[in-house]
């Protein structure tokens, strides 16, 4: 079934390109639970019952069966508890420094975070707004547009992207504990405290990491405004860049391209986030406060590591404590030396925001990605990726800056894909009403679209993104003519390619298959 038009006259809604697929490979019935994972489930369900744990988390929520608390004023309020709680930490006020390491003075840096934090956000905004409407999860719902086979794609790239930003979470939260016991206790050890962490309240799912991010977030917002405060009288907007002319505006594009994929690259998954939501809550609001909440964080983070970064060059001291480790580069940043202490014992906690909420969701993706996956319980896959994040968190804490940059880098690209069907599905196709999707049909491939026009839609933009990319590691054809050291616009052509192809494929799909 392709989606469903409403009919004002009768008011009731007429289906449109009803097409059934017998001979399907899938069917929405998932196998059949016997022996150890039969006992692994009735363990699963016991646990919802006493603990809450979301013993069948990737089903639809049904309007009637939402957590009441969402619906209050404080409960809508908590989205922008959410994203300060998850996004103000030591990763964030890390990447402030790459513009300064890709040749940018203090002003350029300022800017590009102000903007390409702006543009991050809003995709990632919008995509948030499909969440309470529908009840499902961002992969199901990219299932009205890709299909039943593409969405499984969309799951993979999630779960990288995830374990990724968890392994980042708690690379930063180990050095801030490693700083604030003056390198006694490694890094490594810090890595290992703040995963442990983020299992035990991932492992009761979106209600525990709801109520840990509304518990933290003034605090840390507080931490880093503090921060700000003690480092800003210290930016250096003297210094010129180190680059100019077409190699500056290349370096310019390249961290344009990081800070939008920092912000952007949750438009995979965010709606899992939102699915206790009522479905009638406004979209402006769910858009405003997510906005509010993602922007505001990644900004004064960025920007205040932007400004540290832009002082190196003129403090010695500082300069000796960024080579031994961001955390003890803070420490050397807040006064007096007690209060510094305070804020870098509480920055560990603070990756744990963003651990716990990407630790939650990539078990989401790992069971949409299939059915033959979907029947492991949550809590399994919840130790697996704990496991995950603890190996590449242990190899990537000696080089924090390579390892956000080569993957900070890489986020938007395919998120910028989604985000352009998703969008372009709703609002041409689907004529920006919720109505039109027949929301029953969530899981059964025969009725859902095949993927004609998102699948090449979505292959093009990743050709783009790889023509226009600009990496540490890789280059692309189109990038190179940027200036000497290349220049990002990976996620730009990422856009237009996707966007040409999907439009006019979408059609044709619709007339061939009627869904």
């Amino acid at each position: 079934m392709g989606y469903t038009v409403n009919d004002e006259e009768k008011n009731e809604q007429q289906v449109v390109g009803v097409v059934i697929d017998s001979s399907s490979e899938e069917t929405s019935n998932p196998p059949r639970r016997t022996g150890f994972l039969e006992k692994l489930r009735t363990y699963e369900d016991a646990l919802d019952r006493k603990l809450g744990v979301e013993a069948h988390s990737i089903q639809r929520k049904l309007p009637e069966n939402r957590n009441r608390f969402y619906a209050r004023w404080t409960g809508q309020l908590a989205m922008i508890g959410f994203w300060v709680g998850s996004c103000m930490n030591l990763g964030t006020f890390a990447t402030g420094f790459l513009g300064w390491q890709l040749g940018l003075d203090l002003r350029q840096s300022i800017l590009i975070i102000v903007f390409g934090s702006a543009a991050g956000s809003a995709v990632t905004s919008w995509c948030a707004t499909m969440g309470a409407p529908t009840g499902l999860r961002q992969v199901s719902i990219c299932r009205y547009s890709f299909g039943w086979y593409p969405a499984k794609v969309i799951a993979i790239l999630n779960i990288v992207q995830e374990i990724g930003w968890c392994a980042s979470g708690s690379i930063t939260g180990g050095q801030a504990l490693s700083a604030f016991s003056d390198g006694r206790i490694g890094a490594q050890v810090g890595v290992v405290i703040c995963s442990v962490l983020s299992l035990v309240l991932s492992f009761f799912g979106l209600k525990a990491v709801y109520l840990y991010a509304n518990f933290s977030w003034f605090i840390y917002l507080t931490m880093f405004l503090i921060i700000f405060g003690e480092v800003v009288t210290f930016g250096n907007l003297s210094a010129p860049p180190s680059v100019q002319g077409a190699t500056g505006s290349g370096a310019a594009l390249t961290f344009f391209g990081i800070m939008y994929g920092a912000s952007a690259c949750c438009a995979g998954y965010v709606s899992d986030f939102y699915v206790e939501y009522p479905a009638n809550i406004s979209k402006m609001k769910v858009f405003s406060f997510t906005f509010i909440g993602l922007y505001g964080s990644t900004v004064i983070c960025a920007v205040s590591g932007a400004i540290a970064a832009s002082a190196l060059s003129n403090d010695q001291y500082w300069n000796e404590q960024y080579g031994v480790g961001i955390g003890f580069l803070v420490q050397a940043i807040v006064y007096p030396y007690g209060l510094a202490k305070f804020l870098l014992l509480l920055m560990m906690f603070a990756s744990i925001g963003l651990n716990c909420a990407s630790m939650y969701s990539v078990t989401l993706s790992i069971q949409q990605a299939a059915q033959s996956l979907a029947v492991i319980p949550r809590f399994i896959w919840t130790v697996v990726c704990f496991a995950a994040v603890i190996a590449l968190g242990l190899a990537g804490s000696d080089r924090l800056l390579v390892y956000l940059q080569n993957f900070l880098s890489l986020l938007g690209y395919y998120s910028t894909a989604i985000f352009v069907c998703l969008i372009t599905e709703h609002y041409v196709f689907r004529r920006g009403a919720f109505d039109n999707y027949n929301l029953e049909v969530w899981d059964k491939p025969a009725m859902l679209p095949i993927g004609y026009a998102a699948g090449p839609a979505f292959i093009l933009g990743v050709v783009g993104a790889i023509l226009g990319m600009a990496t540490t590691w890789y280059t692309g054809v189109l990038a190179m003519l940027i200036g000497d050291r290349g220049g990002d616009i990976g996620n730009e052509l990422c856009f237009l390619f996707s966007l040409i192809v999907y439009v006019p494929a979408r059609f044709i799909e619709m007339r061939l298959v009627g869904r």
